[in-house]
């Protein structure tokens, strides 16, 4: 997977499920993806926040990426205060919110990668997570090629991927590898109370630990299908 910052509770089902991680590091940084911004909830609205990176090539993977030296940490901090205070976890997820936020790496893998673990420590999950460039693969390979050689190298015989990827990638060539290939989705009934009326779905996880105890979100993270 891609490293997403705060990503969304789909994201860790995927953790969850899966014996090994890979996450990638060596992969291109897109403008519009999620690499580092989410969404959250005020006044009952999904709104995003994002992490500024400093101005470079679009051809940059991620890990030469920077987070820009100019961000106000304080402010993004008091979005997230203003948004959450009144939510029944704040006094315990808002210090994890901030230890993130001042994380003083400042490269944007190593910024986004310590969320991801933050988060995974705090949920006990303890499926092993490996940095995709750690691999001793042919790193210029593309999609299904470059995931069956991870496979092969980490000496996998199953393959879970997002119910998103159901277009990306084809079973029987998976099957011809000796893989089986599955796809992850998270039950849609998933819901719980916000401070709405009106539940507002696929947030940052930041939302879904805001309103939920630990107990109730490693319940969710068993919550899914695999196809």
């Amino acid at each position: 997977m891609q490293p997403y910052f705060f990503p969304y509770l789909g994201y860790f089902q995927l953790i969850y499920a899966v014996n090994k991680m890979v996450i990638y590091d060596n992969i291109q940084y897109t403008k519009k993806g999620w690499f580092n911004r989410n969404r959250y909830l005020l006044n009952n609205e999904d709104r995003f926040f994002t992490i500024p990176i400093e101005k470079d090539s679009d051809f940059l993977d991620v890990y030469e990426r920077k987070v820009s030296q100019n961000f106000n940490k304080e402010k993004i901090k008091n979005q997230i205060n203003i948004a959450y205070r009144k939510a029944p976890f704040y006094d315990e997820i808002f210090p994890i919110f901030c230890d993130c936020i001042d994380f003083e790496d400042y490269n944007l893998f190593n910024y986004i990668f310590n969320s991801i673990k933050q988060i995974t420590n705090y949920l006990e999950i303890d499926t092993e997570i490996i940095i995709s460039s750690s691999l001793n693969i042919n790193h210029n390979l593309k999609g299904e090629e470059k995931v069956l050689a991870i496979c092969k190298e980490i000496g996998a015989d199953e393959y879970i991927n997002p119910i998103g990827g159901q277009n990306l990638y084809c079973k029987e060539r998976f099957h011809q590898n000796n893989i089986i290939l599955k796809f992850i989705m998270m039950n849609p009934n998933i819901t719980y109370l916000q401070f709405g009326k009106e539940f507002i779905p696929a947030l940052s996880i930041l939302d879904t630990l805001m309103f939920n105890s630990p107990q109730s979100v490693k319940e969710m993270l068993r919550n899914y299908q695999l196809k």
